[in-house]
C-alpha cells in the first residue's frame, strides 16, 4: 500500500525523506466524532511500509464542532522518530505499522487541540 502523492507534503528526519499525508476529507465516522485523527507516512523514494498515525482527538473538520487537532509537520517528525524507535522499518514492504498516539504522549509533545466554534 502507498500514499497517494497528491496532497502529500515532505518531511526530512535526520537524513531520510518521508511524505506524509491526511486524508482531504473526513470518513463519515470520523465526521461525526466516532474515529480519531489519523495520517500515513512513507518513505519519499520507494516506499515500503506505511506508517499509520492515529491521534486520540478529532479531526478539525467534524461536523459536530468537537474539539480537534490539525496535523503539523513536528507532531510527524514526533511520531516518525517514535515508530522508527519501535522497530518501523519504512524500507521494507509489508502491512502498515500502526502506531497510537496516547493523551498522555500528545500532552507530553504539546500537541495543541482547537475548538472549530473559535476559529
Amino acid at each position: 500500500m502507498t500514499l497517494p502523492k497528491k496532497g502529500s507534503r515532505l518531511i526530512t528526519v535526520g537524513d531520510t525523506s518521508y511524505r506524509w499525508r491526511v486524508r482531504h476529507k473526513p470518513t463519515y465516522d470520523q465526521g461525526m466524532g466516532w474515529s480519531p485523527m489519523a495520517f500515513g507516512v512513507q518513505l519519499a523514494a520507494d516506499p515500503g511500509s506505511v506508517l499509520m498515525v492515529t491521534l486520540p482527538y478529532h479531526r478539525l473538520d467534524n461536523w459536530l464542532y468537537l474539539e480537534g487537532v490539525s496535523v503539523r509537520p513536528a507532531l510527524v517528525a514526533r511520531c516518525i522518530t517514535v515508530a522508527l524507535g519501535e522497530g518501523w522499518a519504512p524500507e521494507r514492504p509489508g502491512s502498515a505499522y500502526r502506531l497510537k498516539v496516547t493523551q498522555e504522549q500528545s500532552v507530553e509533545w504539546a500537541v495543541p487541540v482547537v475548538n472549530p466554534l473559535y476559529l
